[in-house]
């Protein structure tokens, strides 16, 4: 078993030699936008991205909800690198290339650790006044405070299923079956 633990230790430390630190969001948040579309980023998030800050973010629609995905550029050149391995030669490739990197932005947080949401994007997600920031492992999720609570809700209502169809066929070391 200590074998184990060294060997987990050497990979980890080689994770973060060849992909950098693991990123690790935690938290939901609700928030508000002002009229001009800055939002306040929550002082316990805040000091979790500090590290990411100086990088940089990135923002765009999200592929599957109404709300905004917001990347720490460090975890955004991760989901390019991914996206950039697509042959450009096939055409649903280059159709799904060019939808997702529609609407893309860079925006920097401010000194007092604002935001500022472009007007396209907030009028996509339908934002308005009370929005929810909520952490999605590596990244981050922005969405209308109403649309989150509708999502959420129907999410719930099924989510045993959802949990068992997702992670029930993972399969760990130590599983005896």
């Amino acid at each position: 078993m200590v074998k184990c633990g060294k060997m987990w230790d050497k990979f980890v430390s080689l994770q973060k030699i060849y992909w950098g630190e693991m990123l690790n969001l935690i938290g939901t948040f609700d928030c508000k936008v002002d009229s001009k579309g800055r939002v306040l980023i929550p002082s316990s998030l805040k000091k979790q991205l500090t590290d990411h800050s100086k990088d940089g973010f990135v923002i765009k629609r999200s592929v599957f909800n109404r709300c905004l995905d917001f990347y720490p550029y460090s975890e955004w050149n991760n989901m390019v690198s991914q996206v950039d391995k697509l042959n450009r030669f096939v055409k649903k490739n280059n159709d799904f290339i060019r939808s997702y990197m529609s609407g893309i932005r860079e925006i920097n947080m401010d000194s007092a650790g604002r935001i500022l949401i472009p007007k396209d994007l907030v009028v996509y997600a339908k934002i308005e006044k009370e929005i929810v920031i909520a952490s999605s492992v590596n990244m981050i999720e922005i969405w209308r405070k109403s649309e989150y609570e509708k999502v959420v809700d129907e999410t719930l209502k099924n989510f045993g299923e959802l949990a068992e169809n997702v992670m029930g066929n993972q399969t760990h070391d130590n599983d005896l079956s």
